[in-house]
């Protein structure tokens, strides 16, 4: 290890660091959302294999999601009182092993106790990527294709998934699901030691608030229970009623815990931002036409088309194509000159178009040009959305909360896409696969033309609004005279 950071300080300019610092955090991000997809697709092999129930599969990708969502934000406040570096690595070493893990497992318990032990690293390494990012680009441009990129990484991890899962459940077996993860894992880790610099925590010196960091977490691992639970057993069950009281009860408790705390995790001023409540409401109906999309185009391809799992993953390219092509150059030159705010806006015109041309599949719907041209469109349109909407949702953060602020943007996100696919899976019940993907793409168009609605009175350029975003200078966090200039 030390002789690869020699290596890599002789060979990389600082803005050559930055730029491999960004594949490799990215890479640890990628790894992440892969996971939330790639194992649907092994699940029928799994079940056989192991024998599980059911009724008890869901749980392979529930207890994941429920990890994943309730450690988000702990993840992000600790990486402000510690460090992103340091709990960087911890996430992608506890992902690394948990995967190995449960590649081995050889029962049904196994394998869902280890899939819960992923989801915590993985909410331990998604919720400070956006903050070491933050830190690493402060010329506005460089952050700018900086934000592009890491904002093409979900759905285009989401989209891979899909591919992964169905060529390596079909040429090997489902442990290589888990198994791909390692030399992936270990080469990132081994980078990002070496490039990923030690700077002091923002925050350091400010005790940890337990009580509040323990309730929290119990409150959203409730809150998503309830909601990837709901599909299964009812909005009206026992079971979703029960983890809906509880998740608001330990929410109210902690709101209590935190307004006597001397040094609350989740300071007050943070939920004064209101750039990042509103972008995060915004976010959060993107995420589920995306996930909705996914979720319920698969089953219209397979059931309606007769794809298999293969060609499943290739009919959804059309997307992290076109999130690509946006991403990678386009959107920031549209928010130069524009503003991020317009070409936001812009982009959720396109990916409401591409959910309403979705909402007129029919059973005999061919391929192309309607599901194929939808799912591009929709990919366009986030291309455009995702990336701008970061840089706003981030203008107003204060420099001690910025790693807090990158796990609020994880939170919305994983909540929403839980939430959205209760809901519309919910919608899409009792259906044939192409009438419920009609009904759920309809029912997210409508949110998004809310949120249209929301963006254009809720949402200001950050030179209107407020200070310009935080960024690293020699361990502490100042603000970037370039933003002052941005026109």
């Amino acid at each position: 290890m030390i002789m690869l950071h020699g290596i890599l300080q002789n060979f990389l300019t600082d803005q050559r660091r930055r730029w491999a610092v960004l594949v490799v955090v990215c890479f640890g991000q990628f790894m992440i959302v892969l996971d939330t997809t790639i194992v649907n697709v092994a699940l029928p092999s799994i079940q056989g294999d192991l024998g599980f129930s059911q009724s008890s599969l869901t749980w392979v990708v529930n207890a994941y999601l429920i990890a994943f969502g309730a450690f988000l934000l702990p993840a992000g406040r600790l990486s402000d009182l510690l460090g992103s570096r340091r709990v960087f690595l911890t996430g992608l070493t506890v992902f690394t092993l948990a995967s190995v893990a449960c590649g081995l497992a050889t029962s049904p318990a196994m394998l869902i106790a280890f899939r819960f032990v992923q989801g915590f690293g993985g909410a331990l390494t998604a919720a400070v990527v956006l903050a070491i990012l933050m830190g690493e680009f402060s010329e506005l441009n460089e952050r700018r294709r900086a934000m592009g990129i890491y904002a093409f990484i979900a759905p285009a991890g989401a989209a891979t998934g899909l591919l992964a899962g169905g060529v390596l459940t079909q040429s090997l077996d489902w442990h290589w699901i888990f198994f791909i993860n390692v030399p992936v894992g270990i080469a990132t880790l081994a980078a990002a030691r070496a490039l990923i610099e030690h700077r002091p925590a923002v925050a350091g010196g400010t005790r940890v608030d337990v009580p509040g960091a323990i309730l929290i977490t119990a409150a959203t691992m409730a809150g998503v229970a309830a909601i990837v639970g709901a599909a299964d057993h009812g909005w009206g069950s026992t079971q979703t009623l029960g983890f809906g009281a509880l998740a608001l009860i330990l929410t109210g408790v902690f709101a209590r815990v935190e307004s006597r705390s001397s040094h609350p995790l989740v300071p007050p001023a943070i939920l004064r931002v209101r750039s990042l409540m509103y972008s995060s409401v915004v976010r959060g109906t993107l995420v589920t036409g995306m996930f909705g999309a996914f979720f319920l185009g698969s089953l219209f391809l397979e059931q309606s088309r007769g794809f298999d799992a293969v060609q499943i993953g290739l009919a959804f390219l059309p997307m992290p194509i076109g999130i690509g092509l946006m991403s990678i150059g386009v959107t920031g030159r549209l928010v130069e000159r524009f503003g991020p705010v317009p070409t936001f806006m812009g982009g959720m015109t396109f990916a409401l178009a591409g959910m309403a041309l979705l909402a007129t599949v029919g059973p005999t719907t061919a391929y192309f040009p309607t599901f194929g041209v939808g799912i591009g469109l929709m990919g366009i349109g986030m291309g455009a959305s995702l990336a701008p909407l970061i840089e706003v949702s981030m203008a107003d953060v204060p420099a001690d909360d910025i790693g807090l602020a990158s796990g609020i943007i994880q939170v919305s996100m994983q909540l929403a896409a839980a939430f959205g696919l209760a809901v519309l899976s919910t919608l899409a019940a009792g259906n044939s696969a192409a009438g419920g993907l009609s009904i759920a793409m309809t029912v997210a168009a409508v949110a998004v033309a809310g949120a249209l609605v929301l963006a254009f009175f809720t949402l200001r350029h950050p030179q209107e609004t407020a200070p310009e975003p935080a960024v690293v200078e020699e361990g502490r966090f100042e603000r970037a005279p370039e933003l002052a200039e941005a026109a």
